[in-house]
């Protein structure tokens, strides 16, 4: 992330528009600074990619990717506030960069239109400084948090579904989300949002939560939710914290990790089954 000597000096019109931010102890114009030069990626313009990169846009981010290969449907709308009726049918890296600089034309907005997986993904995340999940599966969450740890980023999680969410920070060296779940649930067993539902404030809160985090890491201030985890109530507005405690025997980050690379993540999930060499040569057909 960006150091205090050599940072992009603030034009006049900057100055106007971060007039808040200016006069705020632990922020000033070095914080400012900090986050204009910041590189962020988002995974996700869906529920909870919308508020992040709305914040982080509106907070004088300088650089946000962000990556999503999915269009616009027409009940994303009742939380993904990045896009709107007009939007339907749309990829939504399209809506969600018009969006963003709508609301500041200044924010340099790079778009990945495309699924994040194996083949990609360290030619993505290793050229920005903040690494931060919207993702709503597990191949996706499994495979941002190993290529966050192996390209020595921090990443910012959350998750949703119907009324509980959860927020956590994953610092290289203290701990990942393999610590705490080192293998997936089993398929069918935990449902996402397209089967359950989720009430469409609460995207809005995790993401803000997300966005903060983020702000934080930035300019290098605060306390962010590393080795913490947040858990979220809606239902009774209860804000409950656990401890995350790096796992020695992770298979990630731990003292002898069996994950050095990117594995297939469909297949790690249980999504997708293994492929024979007889299979693939009907598919190259």
């Amino acid at each position: 992330m960006a150091e205090t000597n050599g940072l992009t000096p603030l034009t006049p019109g900057q100055v106007q528009r971060y007039s808040r931010h200016l006069i705020m102890d632990g922020v000033g114009s070095v914080g400012q600074r900090k986050m204009i030069d910041s590189k962020v990626l988002i995974v996700g313009a869906g529920g909870l990619g919308s508020p992040i990169a709305l914040y982080l846009a509106l907070a004088g981010i300088g650089t946000i990717g962000i990556v999503d290969f999915d269009t616009v449907d027409v009940s994303n709308l009742q939380r993904q506030i990045l896009h709107t009726d007009g939007d339907v049918g749309r990829p939504k890296v399209v809506s969600a960069r018009e969006t963003l600089e709508a609301h500041n034309p200044e924010v340099n907005v790079i778009t990945h239109e495309e699924p994040i997986n194996s083949d990609n993904a360290m030619d993505i995340i290793p050229n920005y400084d903040i690494i931060v999940n919207g993702a709503d599966n597990f191949a996706t969450r499994y495979l941002v948090n190993d290529a966050a740890y192996l390209a020595g980023k921090p990443l910012v999680d959350g998750a949703i579904l119907v009324f509980d969410g959860q927020a956590t920070t994953y610092q290289p060296g203290s701990g990942c989300y393999r610590c705490m779940f080192p293998d997936p649930p089993p398929p069918g067993e935990v449902p996402n949002c397209s089967e359950a539902g989720v009430i469409g404030a609460l995207p809005g809160l995790v993401g803000s939560i997300q966005a903060l985090e983020v702000i934080k890491l930035a300019m290098g201030v605060g306390e962010t939710l590393t080795s913490r985890m947040l858990l979220i109530d809606a239902l009774t507005m209860d804000f409950r914290e656990i401890k995350i405690r790096k796992n020695p025997d992770c298979k990630l980050c731990g003292d002898n990790p069996e994950v050095t690379e990117l594995i297939d993540y469909e297949i790690f999930c249980g999504i997708l089954p293994p492929v024979t060499v007889e299979e693939q040569m009907v598919w190259a057909d």
